[in-house]
């Protein structure tokens, strides 16, 4: 070959071999690249925020239920059949007054019997006193003797005993009379009538339904379950606001009365009674209600949005994001449950980054990556 040719296969040589290497070296570049681009995206993508303070004017949403002020179910102490009733559903009453009448025949021949008793043994004390009196006349002249004249005596006694006794039964029967008519226990208003004209009331049902029921309602009380961890919320002179659902936006207000000072073993909360005035009778006995309980507040806490929080077996935890990127998991104690809110008073201090919305398969070591544009900063 001749040595022209052969420079020139020499270079066509050298050129193919720069060639495929700067080929195979771009080729090695773009896999590497892609390989961290790859390695990067798998990485979580979080964002964090500051644990803010736990700001003055907390609330606590809790159901509640009213009752009215005073409450009477009127059952009957007398059998017989109803006469009339005086008072329908929804009349406002006064105390004393009639809501029916019961015709019992039974009980006034009773009374009657009861007072020709009376009169029978009233008259039997009268002779048995006469006759005692006669009795020590005719003793202090020695005309009989003494033992048949403490007889006498001993059988005035006798009668005017049985005069007490025929007496307190005539009483017992008056009073008994007396509840055939159906009275209103107090000011309020019918809430139920379960009973009609002609109906066989049997006395001292009390398994029965009510004749008649009473409520006032001029005052209501509400009533409120507190979780133990929030018992120490309720104090004298506090005021609650609260809503019903047939009033939506519409808000009242009730104030302490009272608790029942211990917790309830199978609920767990402590009972609270507060008073609502209800003038106009806008609020109805038996109604379901939301009670807003104001918080005291707390400089120790920190409060973060409920979607930093993670449940695992080791209980309530949020992922922190360390100086060097890593994420660490705290244990958390959580102080006051507002719904989208968390007071935290264990775990946590004002300067640590909490990473929000974590991945349910984070954990501690792991490296997660910013969101562009997600600075540090307290929630909202």
């Amino acid at each position: 070959m001749p040595a022209k040719h052969t420079f020139l296969f020499i270079g066509a040589l050298g050129l193919s071999a720069t060639l495929i290497g700067g080929g195979l070296a771009l080729r090695a570049g773009h896999a590497h690249a892609v390989a961290a681009w790859t390695e990067a995206q798998a990485l979580p993508v979080v964002n964090t925020f500051l644990p803010g303070a736990a700001g003055a004017g907390d609330a606590l949403d809790l159901p509640a239920h009213l009752e009215a002020w005073q409450e009477a179910a009127i059952h009957a102490r007398v059998s017989g059949y109803l006469k009339d009733w005086r008072s329908d559903i929804g009349t406002p009453v006064k105390a004393g007054q009639v809501l029916g009448e019961i015709d019992s025949p039974d009980l006034d021949q009773q009374l009657q019997q009861a007072r020709a008793r009376l009169q029978q043994a009233q008259a039997n004390a009268h002779l048995a006193q006469t006759t005692a009196a006669r009795w020590r006349n005719l003793l202090a002249s020695h005309s009989v003797a003494r033992q048949e004249a403490d007889e006498k005596q001993a059988n005035a006694e006798a009668a005017t005993a049985n005069v007490a006794a025929a007496q307190a039964d005539f009483a017992r029967l008056a009073s008994l009379s007396a509840y055939k008519t159906l009275q209103a226990p107090f000011d309020g208003v019918v809430t139920a009538r379960r009973t009609d004209v002609g109906q066989l009331i049997q006395a001292d049902s009390a398994s029965g339904p009510e004749l008649f029921r009473v409520a006032d309602t001029h005052r209501l009380r509400l009533y409120v379950p507190i979780p133990q961890n929030y018992a120490n919320a309720i104090h004298p002179g506090l005021s609650v606001s609260f809503s019903v659902p047939e009033h939506p936006g519409r808000r009242f207000t009730a104030r302490y009365s009272g608790s029942s000072t211990a917790v309830d073993p199978h609920s767990g909360s402590l009972l609270a009674e507060f008073v609502a005035d209800n003038p106009d009778g806008t609020l109805l006995p038996g109604d379901y209600a939301q009670a807003r309980i104001p918080v005291p507040h707390d400089q120790a806490r920190l409060s973060i949005p409920a979607s930093a929080l993670i449940f695992r077996a080791q209980g309530p935890q949020v992922a922190v994001l360390d100086t060097h990127g890593k994420v660490q998991m705290r244990s958390i104690h959580i102080a006051l449950d507002l719904g989208d809110r968390l007071q935290v008073d264990q775990g946590l201090g004002a300067a640590d980054r909490v990473i929000d919305n974590p991945p349910d398969s984070l954990a501690s070591g792991d490296t997660v990556r910013l969101a562009k544009g997600g600075n540090d900063a307290h929630p909202a």
